[in-house]
């Protein structure tokens, strides 16, 4: 057992390892040498006194504490971390190097956690609370017991949390890393293996029988050169002759796997690469043939970016055109609208107007009636065109504002005072109820007293002619004042609570079955509050009638 693995090691040792470094030093001169069978042998009987020291070691320091198949069971766990990244790159063209890599160092720290260091430990390495109590004393990190796992004995448990981290590090490294332009040409070559015959790879440039039979001693021998490559050639290809082979390159290809069984199949193609002359492909030809690849499909990334992108703005200009149709239809509807609230009390001045102009013998009881009535249907007039300019001014962000310290308190009762009238005349009920303390916040004074005067007007319309109350609240919060109107008339439909704030939205259940005002109030109220950092909205009182609450922010505007 011994001896065939220490020969299976340096054979593995010298082809794979040793000398592909070796004849890539350009410095060494390798290929000019003549014969190179003495190197060969030396490295690999080298290898195998390195590793009949570093087996004989192992069984010093830690092979006693195993029995023979445990240490051959723990080496079979380590070979094992190298299948997934075999297989799976056998029959998965997306695994990546840098997948495979992670894979096989969280394999091997796995294998090496929950093997070789408790190894150690029952040695007398490492401290035996390693196996009992786990890393750091952490009981979840026992090695033999890893994540509280248990039931398994110490080679499946290994195997088992190993090959979890080994696949799942290939896997996701391999998702979320991108391949290079070498990476994706060698995965195409393993995973078509099945699919193409290993001798359809054709060398493109010209030898001839003898340089190769030359190459071929120099690392297999004159004696076994005759053995192989001589009987092989004349029994598989009938060539006796030195005849330059130029077309067929199966001799080529012959050539490399007698030499590949010696020195590795990596260091046999370089060997054979440099005694076929004339058209073979440098390796600076590879990679001019790759950057040019890597530019188109760096070219054809930027044209998918591109589309993307162009996508995107299509989409946002879809929605935009939808936007601005919307924005078309509400112009249509409120030049509309407009155009009727400002024709009624046109067609009411013109006439009264008429009247008093065709009739100068009125008298003047009448005629100052007609006189108030044209003076009143004026201040509607005056108010509709002021609601339109200042509802326009707010939406187009053209608003002068002039903000300042005020006390809520004093813009409350200047607004109160300021319809008094109404009141008065809708035999109206007021209460108040306003903090004892002052209200400052910095506001515009003069808009939210606008917006105080449209909520007290909007509430006054809409009170009972019989036994109508408002009630007005100021209350601080816990990072605004609440301002609040209620009341107690009809309320509002739950599906117009929203559309209340709409412009030219008038609700009908007012007191008199009328509809009054130029139904721009609360939209212009809601401007001035979301100008402010608050915000407004309608409910319905439980006791009945309707509630509409501002917000005010303590801090400073935007």
């Amino acid at each position: 057992m011994v001896i065939v693995a220490t020969i299976a090691l340096s054979t593995m040792v010298c082809n794979d390892l040793v000398m592909p470094v070796l004849l890539r030093i350009k410095g060494l001169r390798l290929g000019a040498q003549s014969d190179l069978t003495g190197l060969l042998l030396a490295i690999r009987r080298g290898t195998i006194v390195v590793v009949l020291l570093l087996g004989y070691s192992y069984f010093r320091l830690i092979g006693e504490s195993y029995a023979l198949v445990s240490i051959g069971l723990l080496s079979f766990a380590a070979a094992a971390q190298f299948a997934p990244a075999i297989l799976i790159g056998l029959y998965w063209k997306g695994a990546s190097r840098a997948g495979a890599m992670a894979g096989l160092i969280a394999g091997f720290v796995i294998w090496a956690y929950t093997l070789l260091l408790p190894g150690f430990a029952r040695s007398g390495w490492l401290p035996a609370e390693f196996l009992s109590e786990g890393l750091f004393g952490i009981a979840l990190l026992r090695p033999y017991e890893l994540f509280g796992l248990t039931g398994l004995d110490p080679i499946a448990h290994a195997v088992f949390w190993s090959m979890l981290a080994n696949i799942g590090c290939l896997v996701a490294v391999s998702l979320f890393s991108r391949q290079s332009d070498i990476e994706q040409v060698q995965a195409a070559l393993f995973t078509d293996l099945f699919h193409s015959r290993r001798d359809d790879f054709h060398w493109a440039g010209t030898t001839s029988k003898e340089e190769l039979r030359a190459l071929m001693a120099r690392f297999l021998g004159e004696a076994r050169t005759r053995e192989t490559f001589d009987k092989l050639v004349l029994s598989t290809l009938g060539q006796s002759d030195d005849q330059v082979i130029s077309s067929d390159a199966r001799l080529i290809s012959l050539a490399e796997r007698l030499l590949a069984g010696a020195i590795g199949a990596a260091s046999a193609r370089v060997v054979v690469a440099t005694a076929v002359k004339g058209e073979t492909l440098s390796m600076q030809g590879i990679m001019e043939i790759l950057e040019e690849t890597s530019e188109v499909r760096e070219y054809s990334r930027q044209l998918a970016q591109k589309s993307r992108e162009l996508e995107k703005a299509t989409t946002e200009l879809r929605a935009a055109n939808e936007r601005l149709q919307e924005l078309d239809r509400l112009k249509d509807e409120i030049v509309a609208t407009a155009s009727h609230e400002l024709r009624t009390p046109l067609t009411s001045i013109r006439a009264f107007s008429e009247i008093l102009q065709g009739n100068p013998e009125l008298e003047s009881a009448q005629r100052e009636e007609f006189l108030a009535i044209i003076v009143k249907e004026t201040e509607r007039l005056t108010r509709l065109l002021n609601d339109v300019l200042d509802l326009a001014k707010i939406e187009s962000g053209r608003m002068e504002w002039h903000p300042g310290d005020h006390d809520l308190r004093d813009i409350v009762g200047d607004a109160l005072a300021s319809v008094s009238q109404l009141f008065s005349e809708g035999h109206i009920a007021l209460t108040r109820s306003l903090p004892d303390t002052p209200a400052l916040a910095l506001v515009d004074r003069d808009r939210v007293q606008q917006l105080v005067i449209n909520l007290l007007s909007n509430a006054c319309k809409f009170c009972p002619e019989i036994g109508g109350h408002v009630l007005v609240e100021l209350t601080p919060e816990k990072d605004h004042y609440r301002f609040a109107v209620t009341d107690n008339g009809l309320g509002i439909p739950n599906d117009n609570l929203e559309r209340v704030f709409d412009k030219f939205h008038q609700a009908s259940n007012s007191r008199s079955g009328q509809i009054k005002g130029t139904g721009l109030g609360l939209a212009i109220s809601r401007g001035i509050a979301e100008y402010h950092g608050g915000r407004i909205w309608a409910e319905n009182a439980p006791e009945g009638g309707a509630t509409f609450v501002c917000t005010i922010p303590f801090g400073k505007m935007p």
